[in-house]
């Protein structure tokens, strides 16, 4: 149980220091003019993403860890491509919908093979964390809610770029 509680201390400190980054980051984008698109579905986000880690601790916590070592592989895959595409986007990445004028979408690093990686990597963490653990009512559940909410933000985002004739 000791394993489980730093990892998943763990990410909830990677978590809340992105959160940290990703304001900062938002802050001088909209100082620099970027204007913000589908700001509603934020919230929902957040929620999403807090009710996942709650999720698989109370998981764990009532049913034990069943280590599943397969997992690890995807996991850190997913840790892997989402800190490439966070490092190659720089003071550009955020975690709302933000776009620069003037500016086009990144093309570099991971987004040379994939259009959104950094979601990618977030589809494998949701489900690879906690089915390492044998969580995986978490994992399906939260997979499936993330599932929708992907697939409206990515929409959004690509609407948002058409819309600002970047």
């Amino acid at each position: 149980m000791v394993a489980f509680a730093c990892l998943w201390g763990l990410l909830v400190a990677q978590r809340l220091a992105e959160v940290v980054r990703a304001r900062r980051n938002t802050r001088r984008l909209l100082q620099r003019g970027a204007r913000e698109y589908a700001p509603g579905h934020y919230p929902i986000m957040v929620a999403l993403h807090g009710a996942w880690f709650a999720g698989w601790l109370a998981e764990v916590l009532t049913w034990g860890a069943h280590w599943q070592t397969a997992w690890l592989a995807p996991a850190l895959a997913g840790q892997g491509l989402r800190w490439w595409a966070q490092n190659t986007l720089g003071e550009r990445w955020t975690t709302r919908i933000l776009v620069l004028p003037q500016e086009q979408p990144v093309s570099g690093g991971p987004f040379r093979f994939l259009r959104h990686p950094n979601y990618l990597g977030v589809v494998l963490e949701l489900g690879a964390f906690p089915m390492l653990l044998g969580a995986w009512r978490s994992a399906l559940v939260f997979s499936l809610a993330n599932a929708l909410l992907l697939r409206w933000r990515i929409t959004m985002e690509e609407q948002a770029w058409k819309q600002s004739g970047n």
